[in-house]
């Protein structure tokens, strides 16, 4: 197996200005990673977005490590084409990280204000021409694009499926994040095994899970789309069947990178750890 971590995971970190961007680079290399995977980036004030990729491309072949992804927020359903056009430009920057996989969101709206397309089947059309012409334009940068099981809307993997076979594209697939789809209430063991065919990244989470039917409880939890409740964990500490979720990838022929997406209550540093930790045991069993 190989291993990467999520800039979000150190989120805690670069917060509170312990931790730039950039720093995470060679914390990520330290900790025995071998990539990292940017969620979003952030230029430094005077420098532009694609300076600021090419500076962290840089940062990473200096620590040697690799930038495994680039994952972005998007909104195919608000404004299409003005849309696809921006994600044109995330694009050039993933192709100035140099990265191979960029994941970009299918929807962030479905707000109260929000009077489009809110059945699935409405919206497949419309999210399905742009990811096509997303991914069509980053092939010729030697860029993947993928869908994550994210965002509430398109989190269960029929979802998902849906729209990677709607675009048909061999540069198209799939970001699976194996503890997302508690957030729509599926089996993770289950739906893993529906899209590990189509994976081109993986991420690795844990939550702890409170039914809706117990008490509310408090800080850290919150809904799922079905009325359960979630807080973030350290990979191996909560609900995620997490050696299930990688056996099953393995057995698909997954060979790419298992990123550590922490989102937990505790230290960045101790959940990354004890996450890569975690994943290392279970490569050593698997």
């Amino acid at each position: 197996m190989k291993f990467s971590v999520s800039s979000y995971s150190y989120a805690g970190l670069t917060r509170t200005g312990e931790k730039t961007e950039a720093q995470l680079i060679p914390l990520a290399a330290e900790m025995g990673f071998q990539a990292i995977e940017f969620a979003e980036i952030h230029p430094a004030e005077g420098m532009d977005k694609a300076e600021y990729a090419a500076f962290l491309h840089n940062e990473a072949e200096k620590a040697g490590i690799e930038i495994a992804a680039y994952c972005i927020g998007a909104d195919l359903l608000r404004d299409t084409d003005a849309e696809i056009e921006r994600l044109k430009g995330e694009v050039d920057i993933a192709a100035a990280l140099g990265v191979h996989v960029m994941r970009h969101d299918a929807s962030g709206g479905y707000g109260r204000d929000y009077r489009g397309q809110r059945g699935f089947a409405n919206a497949l059309p419309t999210l399905v021409r742009g990811y096509k012409a997303v991914t069509e334009y980053a092939r010729e940068k030697g860029i993947r694009t993928c869908i994550e099981n994210h965002g509430f809307f398109c989190q269960d993997s029929a979802r998902v499926e849906a729209i990677i076979n709607g675009v048909a594209d061999e540069n198209f697939g799939a970001l699976v994040d194996i503890g997302n789809f508690m957030c729509a209430d599926e089996d993770p063991a289950v739906a893993v095994g529906n899209l590990a065919p189509y994976a081109f990244h993986v991420h690795c989470k844990d939550f702890h899970f409170k039914k809706g039917t117990e008490f509310i409880p408090g800080e850290g939890f919150f809904g799922t789309r079905g009325g359960n409740f979630l807080r973030g964990a350290i990979i191996g500490h909560g609900a995620v069947p997490v050696a299930q979720c990688i056996r099953i990838l393995k057995n698909a022929g997954y060979n790419g990178y298992y990123t550590v997406e922490f989102e937990g209550m505790e230290h960045p540093l101790t959940g990354v750890r004890l996450g890569l930790e975690t994943l290392k045991q279970i490569d050593a069993l698997l």
